[in-house]
């Protein structure tokens, strides 16, 4: 694997990050908007707003970092796909302001008639921004983004069957990721009502996405055959048989009410979907434009790899602080009196590793920078980037968020 790959490895990994993250937020949307009238409906709208409100946020630093390390690692290629695709990215911005505007605006209605039309805006934009983007990554997987400023017509180059296609496949998947969660924490406030609207839900929506995305399979056939050949050979096939098998072992978790491991079963589909993706365009990032085509110099290149893996250090311990304080409520937890020191919570560090383990991600650091910085062979510079990356894990490990959520002092 060459140095300009890692990259596209990084922005696969965002993307599935922001499907199943951000995904599930757009779905909260999606079910505000056909919520049933009544009180029933009411609660449903309630209990969306309650699951996401404090992580929406949080859920577009993906979509941030994927538009960020493409812009730098692969200039010439975001150029084209940002002029090109200049409308529906335009209405994807267009939603997701408009959603973090409804965010601010609920907290400030003075009826439930205002209430209701703010959650009337922020559903119809949880409707168009998924799709949007999903129209988008349908026109880059059927080719009809051309390399240049704004070469591709600006309507047809994103309303072809396979972006189409995409776009609804998107806001299935996004409804159903949030039906999922939803039920999860429904479980968790011990709300059966709820538990049982959520889980028919998943389990419709979960039905539908299946199929739509069976049976987009004749639609990929007939408009991008290069795709289509990607994905039913070689690792693509292995990546797109893994979705569908881990797609139905999702469904049958929701259905025997097993909604934690579906959770993680969910995302499993939804990784194999964009790896399958992956495998099956690669090496071609645009027509006639390779990935090893696209990227930016090597000096560029360096940079990125080391900044996004030194920028894990600090991402990941942070979100699961986050996560964590949303799911149990608070950060800390009072010791009993009789235990002045309290056990430590499952898959914590003994409290005298962590300055070991902290000084391994140190010196993972320090070797992965000087293997990629300054080996010029192929095989230095990939264990340079296994370096960087055992780096991110020993530095989470360090850092220890359970310890620190359970209130345990360094």
């Amino acid at each position: 694997m060459h140095l300009y790959v890692v990259p596209v490895i990084f922005v696969l990994a965002g993307l599935v990050f922001y499907t199943v993250l951000g995904g599930a937020d757009f779905g909260a949307g999606i079910w505000q908007l056909i919520a049933p009238r009544g009180e029933s409906g009411d609660r449903i709208r309630q209990h969306a707003h309650e699951s996401m409100a404090p992580v929406w946020e949080a859920n577009h630093v993906w979509l941030i970092f994927v538009l960020t390390v493409t812009w730098t690692a692969y200039p010439t290629a975001f150029g084209s796909i940002a002029s090109t695709l200049s409308v529906p990215l335009f209405i994807a911005g267009i939603g997701i302001i408009l959603r973090g505007a409804a965010y601010a605006l609920r907290a400030g209605a003075s009826t439930a008639g205002e209430a209701r039309r703010i959650d009337t805006g922020f559903a119809i934009s949880s409707v168009l921004t998924p799709f949007a983007l999903g129209t988008c990554i349908g026109a880059i997987a059927s080719r009809r983004v051309p390399v240049g400023n704004a070469a591709g017509h600006l309507i047809s180059s994103w309303t072809g069957p396979t972006s189409i296609l995409i776009g609804v496949i998107a806001v299935l998947s996004a409804a159903y990721l949030a039906a999922v969660y939803m039920a999860a924490d429904a479980v968790r406030h011990d709300d059966a009502e709820l538990v049982g609207a959520f889980r028919t839900r998943a389990l419709i929506a979960g039905a539908l996405a299946g199929a739509a995305a069976i049976a987009g399979l004749a639609v990929i056939h007939a408009e991008a055959k290069p795709l289509y050949h990607g994905l039913t050979t070689g690792g693509g096939l292995v990546a797109l048989i893994v979705s569908v098998a881990a797609g139905m072992a999702a469904i049958g978790l929701v259905w025997f009410r097993r909604f934690e491991p579906a959770r993680y079963v969910a995302a499993l589909t939804v990784a194999a979907v964009v790896a399958g993706w992956g495998l099956a365009q690669q090496p071609v990032l645009l027509p006639h434009l390779t990935i090893a085509q696209a990227a930016a110099p090597y000096d560029t290149l360096v940079a990125v790899v080391v900044a996004v893996l030194a920028g894990g250090v600090i991402l990941f311990p942070s979100l699961a602080l986050l996560f964590r304080l949303f799911l149990t409520g608070h950060l800390a937890q009072s010791a009993p009196a009789a235990e002045p020191h309290p056990p430590h919570p499952g898959g914590s560090l003994p409290r005298g590793a962590r300055p070991s383990v902290a000084r391994l991600a140190l010196a993972a650091f320090l070797a992965g920078l000087i293997l990629v910085v300054f080996m010029d062979v192929e095989w230095g510079q990939l264990i340079g980037v296994a370096c960087l990356i055992a780096c991110v894990i020993l530095g989470f490990l360090a850092v220890d968020p359970p310890a620190l959520a359970s209130g345990e002092e360094p």
